[in-house]
């Protein structure tokens, strides 16, 4: 066999090994990835505070502990309405899943009362033809029962969802820490382990500078773009009467971090809430639209254009990295996707033989 051909094979098979790897040990990278985004975002805040004369660890706590404290009380305050919201949403569902009946109705029912007409004549022409057969022999009655619903195994289930999320969500928040407490030990580590020679160590240093940079300009983004889709849902959405506009715009800010589905799921949720509160479709479509409008302008013009002036990275293949990691890792892939491309076009970038993948992400 070829060499080319065995190192083609060897390439796809060991592509396939990384791919398992990560789908399967899934419940490792994750919180591990998380972890290290949220470092790169409060490290300069935490660099600050050491410059001002405050020790890291001191730092890195308070810091971390503000912004759950913070998160706590938004939830707290925001609760009563959102559940309120949560609420409303099976009578939305229900009115119009109503009104699309009721217009199938109106639209069928010329057909469906000629159609009648038709199978009443057909029934009495054929009882006229078959009135001296014997009758049929009767169709025994099959009814299927559901099974009981079990409250046990639904709280069991719940408990260990709830569980497994309190979990993470300490991981992640100790990680963190750790990372933040660490400043650059590890980036010191890395660049002594590079290699011997003096082109190697430059080469890992460059690296991880333009790794920090670019992921600390795309957070920026991301934080900017989130806090002006929220403001402007919220505004919106006060200007045209709807309920809780406060909560939406939260909910819209959120979810604008998930590219793609955020926007969808905000759009879709404002509709059938706007729909039961008004009870009029031209009324939801008008909410519809406007936070469609709001993330499209966002999500389409304004943070493609900051994003590629902030990462050179290329439009097509960031999408289809965000889709790839996506099927890997669910939502968090699509929340990891292009800050792990980042770091993976700044290392490719600096390696003579990955140098074709850097420029295939590359603008």
């Amino acid at each position: 066999m070829p060499a080319n051909v065995r190192s083609a094979a060897l390439g796809v098979l060991m592509v396939l090994a990384v791919l398992a790897v990560l789908k399967l040990a899934s419940g490792f990278f994750i919180p591990l990835m998380v972890g290290m985004v949220l470092s790169y975002a409060l490290s300069p805040l935490v660099d600050w505070l050491q410059r001002m004369k405050i020790p890291r660890v001191v730092s890195a706590g308070v810091l971390i502990l503000g912004i759950l404290g913070g998160l706590g009380a938004s939830v707290y305050s925001l609760s009563d309405d959102a559940n309120e919201l949560v609420e409303s949403l099976p009578d939305a569902a229900r009115k119009v899943r109503d009104a699309m009946q009721q217009g199938k109705r109106k639209k069928q029912d010329s057909t469906l009362e000629s159609m009648q007409k038709a199978a009443t004549e057909l029934e009495k022409a054929a009882e006229e033809a078959g009135g001296n057969t014997p009758a049929t022999r009767g169709v025994q009655r099959v009814v299927v029962e559901k099974p009981r619903f079990d409250l046990r195994e639904h709280l069991w289930s719940g408990t260990l969802g709830f569980a497994s999320m309190v979990g993470q969500t300490v991981m992640v928040t100790f990680l963190t820490y750790f990372m933040l407490i660490s400043g650059d030990t590890f980036r010191r580590k890395l660049v002594k382990i590079a290699g011997p020679g003096l082109a190697e160590k430059k080469l890992t240093v460059q690296a991880l500078d333009e790794i920090n940079a670019q992921m600390q300009r795309y957070l920026l983004v991301q934080l900017v773009a989130s806090i002006a889709v929220g403001i402007a849902t919220g505004i919106a959405f006060a200007i045209l009467g709807v309920k809780h506009a406060a909560v939406w715009g939260v909910a819209a800010g959120i979810l604008n971090l998930v590219p793609y589905v955020g926007s969808v799921a905000v759009t879709g949720g404002a509709a059938l809430v706007a729909f039961l509160q008004f009870g009029s479709v031209n009324m939801a479509l008008l909410v519809g639209g406007i936070s469609l409008l709001i993330n499209t302008i966002e999500g389409y013009l304004l943070v493609p254009w900051a994003t590629s002036k902030a990462s050179s990275m290329n439009p097509v293949a960031v999408f289809i990295g965000v889709l790839a990691w996506g099927w890997l890792w669910g939502v968090w892939g699509l929340l990891l996707g292009i800050p792990i491309l980042m770091a993976v076009k700044a290392v490719c970038d600096r390696v003579d033989h990955l140098k074709p993948i850097g420029e295939l992400l590359g603008t």
